[in-house]
C-alpha cells in the first residue's frame, strides 16, 4: 500500500482510530493485524519470508541471552545471521551472482548450468532484514534484553510506518515503546498529520513532478546535451530526495500521531560541506547501521594496518552499501565511488584544512556545498541509469554542447509542462525548506497560528495545481 494513495488514507484513519479507542492492552494486535494487511496489499505471499526470519530471530534472541557460553552464543547469532543474508542472497542477489557466473564461465570457453531464478524481490527485503538483523546483534552485544512476547517483536519487525523502507530501527529505540501506554495528545498529533502532509507534499509535488524530466533524459529519446543532462541529473538529486525525504516524513509523522517516536532519517543533506558530512545527513537510520555493525567492527580489527584500516573499512563498507542498494554494477561504482571520496577526505583533512581556512567562511562554505553537491550529481548519473550503457551515453553528453533552446521544442507538451513547472515548485521547495531549517523563523511559524495557515493554504494549492495524480507513483526506495 502506497502512503500517496487513498488506500492508505482509509487505512490510516481506520487504523488510528481503532488503535485510540480500544484498551491498551490490545493495540499491539491491532498494530501487528494492520501491519500484516499493510504488508499483503502488495504482494500477500511474501509475508510468509518475513514470518520465517521473525520466527529464527525471536528464538536466536531468546537462546543467545540464554546461552551458558561465549560460543554457544556465537552459535546462534551466526543462525541469525544466515537466515537473514540467506534470504537476502537468494531473493534479491541469486540471478545477479548467477550472472556474474554465465560471464566468468563465457570467458574461459564453458557454459554455465546453473539454472536461473523467476521470482520477484520481496519489497523492502534489504530494509526489514537489516532491523531483524540489528535486533539479534544487539541482543549479543548486551545493549538489548531479548524479548520474550513473540507479538510485540514481530510487531518491531512489522510496524507499518516503517515496514518497507525505514527508518532502520534499532531496538533500544522502538522496542520499548511498544509496551508503553500511548495516550492521545492534541499537539502531538497535529504535529505528526502536519508531518505527513509535508512528506507527501514532498512526494506528490516536487518528486513526481521532476520524475516526468528525469524518466525523459534518462530514457534517451532526445539525445545527451550539456543542459539537458544537467537537468536531468540537478532534478534527479531533487526527486530522490524528496521521494526518500517524504516518505520517511510519512512514516515519522504516522508514528507519531499514534504517539511512537522513530529516528530521524535527513538532515538537510545538501547542505553538507564534504561527502563524510553527506552520509551523516542522508538516509542516518543506514549509515550509522553500516557504520556500527561493519565499519567499526572493520576498523578495529585491523587497527594493525594504521590509517589503511579506515581506508579499507570506508571502502568495503561502502561496496556493501551500493550492493545493498541494488544487485547490480552499476550501484557498486556508485557505493565505491563514495567510499573513495571519502577516504580522500580522510587522507587530506589537515591539508584541505590549512588551505580552505584562508578562504572567507561563505566562499569556503558556499564552495564546498557547490563541490559536494556536483559530484553526489554525478555519482547519481550511475546509481539512476538502468545499465553502464546509459550511464556512459549520459557522462558523454556533458561534454556535447548542441544547442537545448532549439531543442526544446522537440519536447512533448507534458514534458515542456514539467520541466518549466519543475522549476517552479523547486523554487518554492526550496525557500520553504531555507523557512524550516532557520530556527527563529521556525519558532514564529509555530506561534502564529495566522502564518501557519497561510503558509498551509499556499502549499495545499500548489499541491491541487501543481502535484502530479495521474498514476500514484511507487517510492524509489520500495525497489531495495
Amino acid at each position: 500500500m502506497l502512503f500517496n494513495s487513498i488506500e492508505f488514507l482509509i487505512f490510516f484513519v481506520f487504523v488510528t482510530t481503532l488503535y485510540f479507542g480500544l484498551s491498551h492492552k490490545w493495540r499491539w494486535l491491532l498494530l501487528l493485524i494492520a501491519s500484516c494487511g499493510f504488508y499483503m496489499f502488495f504482494k500477500p505471499e511474501y509475508i510468509l519470508i518475513l514470518g520465517f526470519t521473525i520466527v529464527i530471530d525471536y528464538y536466536a534472541g531468546i537462546w543467545i541471552e540464554s546461552a551458558k557460553t561465549p560460543a554457544l552464543r556465537k552459535r546462534f547469532l551466526v543462525l541469525s545471521l544466515v537466515a537473514n543474508i540467506g534470504v537476502l542472497a537468494i531473493f534479491k542477489y541469486y540471478n545477479f551472482i548467477n550472472d556474474n557466473i554465465t560471464g566468468l564461465c563465457n570467458l574461459f570457453g564453458y557454459e554455465n548450468q546453473i539454472p536461473y531464478l523467476t521470482i520477484i524481490l520481496p519489497i523492502g527485503l534489504s530494509f526489514h532484514t537489516f532491523q531483524a538483523m540489528s535486533y539479534t546483534i544487539e541482543v549479543f552485544r548486551g545493549n538489548q534484553k531479548a524479548e520474550r512476547h513473540f507479538g510485540i517483536y514481530s510487531l518491531y519487525v512489522m510496524f507499518y510506518p516503517q515496514l518497507v523502507a525505514g527508518p532502520i530501527e534499532r531496538p533500544q529505540n522502538i522496542l520499548h515503546q511498544m509496551h508503553q501506554k500511548m495516550t492521545w495528545d492534541y499537539d502531538r498529533v497535529m504535529s505528526g498529520l502536519r508531518l505527513m502532509a509535508w512528506g507527501l507534499f514532498k512526494k506528490v509535488v516536487i518528486a513526481d513532478r521532476l520524475s516526468i524530466v528525469v524518466d525523459a533524459m534518462y530514457g534517451g529519446a532526445y539525445g545527451y546535451n550539456t543542459i539537458w543532462v544537467f537537468i536531468g541529473t540537478f532534478f534527479f538529486a531533487y526527486q530522490i530526495y524528496c521521494d526518500f525525504s517524504g516518505y520517511s516524513d510519512i512514516a515519522l509523522g504516522s508514528a507519531r500521531v499514534m504517539g511512537f517516536t522513530l529516528m530521524k532519517n535527513f538532515n538537510y543533506p545538501f547542505q553538507a560541506k564534504s561527502i563524510t558530512d553527506y552520509w551523516r545527513r542522508w538516509h542516518i537510520s543506514l549509515s550509522t547501521w553500516f557504520n556500527d555493525y561493519l565499519y567499526t567492527p572493520i576498523v578495529i580489527n585491523r587497527r594493525d594496518w594504521g590509517k589503511w584500516a579506515v581506508v579499507f573499512g570506508l571502502c568495503f563498507t561502502f561496496f556493501i552499501s551500493g550492493l545493498w542498494h541494488g544487485a547490480g554494477w552499476p550501484f557498486i561504482i556508485w557505493g565505491l565511488l563514495h567510499g573513495i571520496a571519502m577516504s580522500y577526505e580522510f587522507w587530506t583533512k589537515k591539508w584541505r584544512k590549512k588551505t580552505f581556512s584562508k578562504m572567507p567562511l561563505w566562499l569556503n562554505n558556499g564552495l564546498s556545498q557547490l563541490l559536494v553537491f556536483l559530484f553526489l550529481q554525478f555519482v547519481w548519473i550511475f546509481f539512476r541509469a538502468d545499465s553502464f550503457a546509459t550511464a556512459f551515453r549520459v557522462i558523454k553528453g556533458i561534454f556535447n554542447y548542441e544547442n537545448f533552446i532549439a531543442q526544446f521544442p522537440t519536447f512533448t507538451a507534458a514534458i515542456r509542462y514539467s520541466l518549466l513547472v519543475g522549476v517552479f515548485v523547486l523554487i518554492n521547495f526550496l525557500i520553504l525548506e531555507k523557512f524550516w531549517r532557520n530556527e527563529k523563523w521556525k519558532e514564529k511559524y509555530e506561534g502564529n497560528i495566522t502564518l501557519r495557515y497561510a503558509v498551509f493554504g499556499y502549499m495545499f494549492l500548489l499541491f491541487v495545481f501543481f502535484g502530479s495524480f495521474k498514476n500514484a507513483q511507487s517510492f524509489i526506495y520500495f525497489q531495495f
